[in-house]
């Protein structure tokens, strides 16, 4: 993987250093910023940039930034809490990228604190993530005996303490009210909104929640200039993603690669291809919580606006690859294990709903179900549908089941016909 804004990262596996993250420009956007650019004019150029949220979400960079209350009532106490709690299955490109460049996250967190106006700085990262711990607090240390963190950063007025977390770990802590919760030292459960965490966010102050990826991207935009991270792209939404390919191809991985790339070429020319005596058969390619887009549908360019015009999302650019020999409703089943085991209990739609999805689709692949069992499903995605839950866990966790529903019902009712599953 060959990064525009750092290079090519070591091919030993060991991250970058701080020498050799300087010697590809590292941390030159940051002295640009703090000494030439106003706060204002740094949120603009990510505006201009047109850069979204890469943890899933895709709300504006810039406009969240602009949210941050500057007038004179406001808190001069406010936080940057970047969200490195990457549990989405089949996700992992946050962690390849704290293990191998840890400095440009530091950089990128820098200059957002700068904009936003923070001197307190958080990244909350999984448990699990014992190496990316290590190595972001060996980078924070090292980073903060250089002046790039500290007190007058590099000799300007800024200040900036940035502390790394590490998480006992849970997917509802995705959600940046339900991680800020236990940033607290809470229960990780969703908060109430409104008030949004622009106003009252960590301990009630002004608060900005950016992914690791989504922080990555600001120190090449503010070195280079938005124009040039558009031209990186394919689509008006213009910029590179991280895209994460697994399942039962030839070179799963992750890649920086444009925006709007092809499915089909990401899967063929950087993964290899599917495995000798595999065929493709569908891909979700925006993370376990998005829907499956079919074989004939692998032109579709990955960007947000062209997945959704065939059911799905870009999400966190993961492609998770279903194969002819994989049977679609075990793997669901799988994915509403996953959703059900991490449910924050908070909601009674999700925390009832979730457990009996797993449920019926275990009936169900068991061969012990009925076909009004099958009827059942819809009636329980509608309970945890957009706007009928506390957070969008669970209608998230729906995406992947009402698309299988609706692209593979045959498979379900063989399943149901056969009393067995047919890849058994």
């Amino acid at each position: 993987m060959e990064l525009p804004m750092t290079g090519s990262f070591r091919s030993d596996g060991q991250p970058l250093t701080l020498k050799e993250y300087e010697a590809v420009g590292g941390y030159q956007a940051l002295h640009k910023v703090l000494h030439k650019l106003t706060p204002e004019a740094v949120i603009q150029i990510v505006k201009d940039s047109k850069l979204r949220g890469r943890g899933g979400a895709g709300f504006p960079t810039g406009q969240k930034w602009s949210f941050m209350p500057r007038d004179d009532n406001a808190s001069a106490v406010k936080y940057l809490t970047c969200n490195a709690d990457e549990m989405e299955p089949g996700t992992f490109k946050d962690r390849f990228l704290m293990e191998n460049s840890p400095h440009q996250l530091i950089e990128g967190i820098a200059i957002a604190s700068y904009a936003i106006g923070a001197e307190t700085a958080y990244i909350f990262v999984r448990g699990l993530y014992r190496k990316a711990v290590e190595r972001l607090v060996k980078a924070v240390n090292k980073a903060r005996t250089h002046n790039y963190l500290g007190k007058n950063i590099l000799g300007s007025h800024m200040n900036l303490d940035l502390h790394v977390h590490s998480s006992a770990g849970r997917y509802i802590c995705g959600e940046a009210s339900a991680m800020l919760n236990a940033l607290e030292g809470r229960r990780p459960i969703p908060r109430h909104k409104p008030p949004h965490m622009s106003t009252e966010g960590f301990f009630g102050k002004p608060t900005v929640v950016n992914n690791v990826e989504t922080l990555f991207s600001v120190p090449p935009i503010l070195a280079h200039g938005p124009q040039w991270y558009l031209s990186l792209g394919r689509s008006a939404e213009g910029g590179t993603k991280i895209y994460c390919v697994s399942g039962k191809v030839k070179n799963p991985g992750v890649w920086e690669l444009p925006i709007g790339i092809t499915i089909r070429e990401v899967i063929e020319q950087y993964a290899g291809g599917m495995r000798e005596g595999v065929k493709l058969r569908a891909v979700i390619p925006g993370g376990a919580s998005s829907g499956f887009v079919l074989e004939k549908e692998l032109d579709t360019p990955l960007d947000i606006a062209s997945l959704d015009k065939v059911g799905s999302r870009l999400g966190t650019g993961t492609l998770i690859v279903l194969d002819d020999q994989t049977c679609p409703v075990a793997m669901v089943l799988n994915l509403q294990q996953f959703y059900a085991d991490q449910s924050c209990g908070w909601c009674t739609p999700c925390r009832q709903g979730l457990p009996w999805v797993v449920e019926l689709l275990r009936t169900i692949e068991e061969g012990h179900a009925k076909r009004e069992d099958l009827n059942l499903l819809p009636e329980l995605i509608e309970t945890m549908a957009p706007g009928h839950t506390f957070c969008d866990l669970a209608s998230g966790a729906m995406e992947p089941l009402v698309s299988a529903l609706k692209h593979f019902r045959d498979d379900f009712e063989q399943h149901i016909d056969r009393q067995q599953c047919p890849w058994r």
